[in-house]
C-alpha cells in the first residue's frame, strides 16, 4: 500500500509545482503587458512634431524643395495603433531625414544649413534606434521628439537669416572694396627686413 501512495504522492507535487510555475508566467506576462502598454501611451502622446512651417521663408521653400516638403509630410502623418507601427514611421522619417542633404537648393548649400542638417539626422536616426529596442526607453524617445522638433526650428530659422540678408541691398563700391579684402587676404604678409642678408647693403 505505500508503495502504491507515494506515486500519487510525487504526482500531486509535480502538479502543484506545475500549477505555480504557470501562475508565476501568467503574473510575469501581465506584469510585462502592462508596462508595454505604458511605453506605447507615453510613446503616443509624445508623439509630437513639428510638422509646419515655422516662417515664411520655410514655407516658400517647402513648393521648391522637394525633400523638405516630404520631410514635412512624414513628420504630420501620426502613427495610432501599435507600437509597431510607430517603428515603421521612426524609419521612414529616418530615410526622409538622410534625403534632405540630396538636391540642396543652392541658396541654403552653406555650412550653416548643412551642420544643422546633420545635428538633425543624427537625432532622427537616434529615435530609429531607441524605438527598435525590445526595452524600448521610452522617456528618451519622448525627448528625442523634443529635441527633433528644436533641431527642425533652427534649422528653418537659419534659412530665414540667409534669405534676409541676401535681400540687404549692396551699396555702390562695396562689393569692389569686399573683392580688394579678399585680394588682399591672399597676399602673404611679409615683408623683406632691411638686415635681410639676401638684399644689397647701403654703405
Amino acid at each position: 500500500m505505500k508503495y502504491k501512495i507515494i506515486p500519487f504522492l510525487f504526482l500531486i507535487i509535480s502538479l502543484t509545482s506545475c500549477k505555480d510555475d504557470n501562475q508565476k508566467r501568467i503574473a510575469e506576462n501581465e506584469k510585462d503587458a502592462k508596462k508595454k502598454e505604458v511605453i506605447f501611451s507615453n510613446i503616443k502622446k509624445g508623439w509630437v512634431f513639428y510638422d509646419t512651417p515655422i516662417n515664411t521663408t520655410a514655407e516658400e521653400s517647402v513648393a521648391t524643395w522637394n525633400e523638405l516638403r516630404l520631410f514635412l509630410t512624414e513628420l504630420a502623418q501620426k502613427p495610432k495603433r501599435t507600437i509597431g507601427a510607430f517603428q515603421q514611421k521612426a524609419t521612414a522619417i529616418s530615410k526622409k531625414a538622410m534625403a534632405l542633404n540630396e538636391n540642396l537648393p543652392i541658396q541654403f548649400d552653406k555650412p550653416q544649413i548643412k551642420s544643422r542638417i546633420s545635428t538633425l539626422i543624427t537625432k532622427v536616426r537616434l529615435l530609429d534606434l531607441y524605438i527598435h529596442l525590445d526595452n524600448i526607453p521610452d522617456k528618451k524617445v519622448v525627448h528625442l521628439i523634443a529635441e527633433i522638433n528644436n533641431e527642425l526650428a533652427s534649422l528653418q530659422r537659419q534659412m530665414d537669416k540667409i534669405v534676409e540678408k541676401s535681400k540687404i541691398p549692396v551699396e555702390e563700391g562695396e562689393s569692389d572694396l569686399m573683392k580688394m579684402m579678399d585680394a588682399s587676404r591672399a597676399i602673404p604678409n611679409s615683408s623683406p627686413t632691411i638686415n635681410d642678408p639676401n638684399l644689397p647693403q647701403i654703405e
